[in-house]
């Protein structure tokens, strides 16, 4: 398997499922999966965190807002992986229930991922929304 594999098959388990437990209230996966190791950021589709503390309020309140995840899927349309270093850009399909009001949005997003100790962490991520 490659390098290339390992990340992918990564990234479509561990990662996804992180993703799926937040859009249903749980932040803690997906807090797992990102460094812990500065500098970490987010520039997302509702709001930005720079740094530790910032993330870590904003997977919190992400956690309260998000219910009853009925659909989750990437659509990965680009990935690489150089040394300890890749990034994935592709479209989140989700159906969701935010502050109790179902719904759906697609994103556009990007991620950065760094290999720390042999295990992969991501840190940081791009996102907004798709319109039209």
């Amino acid at each position: 398997m490659t390098e290339r594999d390992e990340f992918l098959a990564w990234f479509e388990t561990a990662l996804y499922e992180a993703e799926l437990a937040l859009h249903n209230g749980d932040a803690a996966p997906r807090r797992a999966l990102w460094s812990r190791n500065e500098p970490v950021s987010v520039l997302g589709a509702w709001r930005n965190a720079i740094g530790q503390q910032e993330i870590d309020n904003l997977f919190s309140a992400l956690g309260r807002t998000f219910s009853d995840c009925t659909s989750y899927a990437v659509e990965l349309q680009a990935y690489d992986v150089v040394g300890d270093m890749a990034y994935t850009a592709g479209l989140e399909h989700t159906s969701v229930s935010v502050d109790g009001q179902p719904g759906g949005y697609t994103l556009r997003a990007t991620q950065v991922y760094r290999r720390e100790s042999g295990v992969w962490k991501v840190a940081h991520r791009h996102a907004d929304m798709v319109t039209g």
